[in-house]
């Protein structure tokens, strides 16, 4: 192995840390995963990354290691690697992450955010390997997004690039946590399309869904409405079809806007199958200018839980 060129990533989650040694063909050499203490304060965390790193670059072997990649949640900052009041991160406002690893490995580091990350991951890896310019989403909790353009991340001038879930698909539409109205991330990150497909059952009550979540409707998430869509549920069905129409609005004005006609789809929820893309597809094609019509594609990301340590690796390999 000692020809070979290696890279650390490092996929900095609230409550686990997960570090990975990855070849430059994004191969997983070896692993390691460290509670994150996130509640212990910035310095605990710190001691975690470095941990975890250390973990994997027992394996080196005698290689070349071009650096340390580190994905996170919140703002960053290229200055310094700077992370800023991360989600789920106590007593945590501006923290230079990457001049710390630095100090402690000697070698080159960088940060980015964890949902550009993904982006990266697929298109070095992944289903964006073919395709030079796409928008990637990571749909679960919320929405995210990454813009790659000619193979490489587009953070905007302020790092801030990519946040589809603030696009707006109602300017008189329900309040968003971002104190904006009608954002798509209020209406299909995943706690809302649970609550709308929970109030909605109170009609439905001979979905499949209820028998899915032995009549518990605080166990009904994404998975379940899938599985009901799939075995014919019409309920479920619509329930994802006006999650498709309502993403497939907002993707479509991003790539009216960038000229973009490959949407790459991650994230917890996205799991829910060619139902959710075909309605995706359909809607986004209805947005579009004539011209970019024939040409759009909706596909679902492929590297699913390990897209955070490979993205990460991929930022300095």
């Amino acid at each position: 192995m000692a020809h070979q060129t290696l890279a650390v990533g490092v996929d900095l989650g609230g409550t686990t840390a997960k570090a990975g040694l990855i070849s430059s063909t994004g191969e997983i050499i070896a692993q390691s995963k460290v509670p994150t203490l996130a509640d212990d304060g910035p310095k605990a965390v710190v001691g975690q990354v470095v941990k975890a790193i250390e973990e994997v670059l027992s394996y080196v072997n005698g290689a070349t290691v071009q650096g340390i990649g580190i994905g996170a949640a919140g703002i960053i900052e290229k200055e310094g690697g700077t992370v800023k009041s991360p989600p789920n991160f106590k007593n945590w406002n501006s923290v230079p992450l990457g001049d710390e690893i630095q100090q402690v490995f000697k070698m080159r580091v960088e940060v980015e955010n964890d949902a550009n990350v993904a982006a990266i991951a697929e298109a070095k890896f992944g289903a964006g390997k073919e395709y030079p310019d796409f928008l990637f989403v990571i749909w679960g909790t919320g929405v995210g997004g990454g813009i790659i353009l000619d193979h490489k991340i587009y953070r905007g001038p302020h790092g801030g690039a990519g946040e589809v879930g603030h696009i707006s698909i109602d300017y008189k539409g329900v309040q968003c946590n971002c104190g904006s109205r009608g954002c798509v991330e209020a209406y299909i990150g995943q706690r809302y399309l649970s609550a709308r497909t929970i109030e909605g059952l109170k009609l439905h009550p001979e979905s499949k869904i209820l028998q899915l979540v032995g009549g518990d409707l605080s166990k009904v998430e994404p998975l379940y409405i899938n599985q009901a869509a799939e075995a014919g549920d019409a309920f479920a069905r619509t329930i994802f079809e006006e999650a498709g129409l309502f993403l497939g609005t907002a993707l479509a004005s991003v790539m009216n806007i960038m000229d973009l006609r490959v949407s790459i789809i991650g994230g917890g929820v996205s799991a829910a199958g060619k139902f959710v893309f075909d309605a995706i597809t359909k809607a986004t094609i209805a947005g579009v200018q004539a011209p970019l019509k024939p040409g759009i594609k909706i596909l679902p990301a492929q590297l699913g839980n390990t897209a955070g340590i490979l993205g990460a690796a991929g930022l300095v390999l």
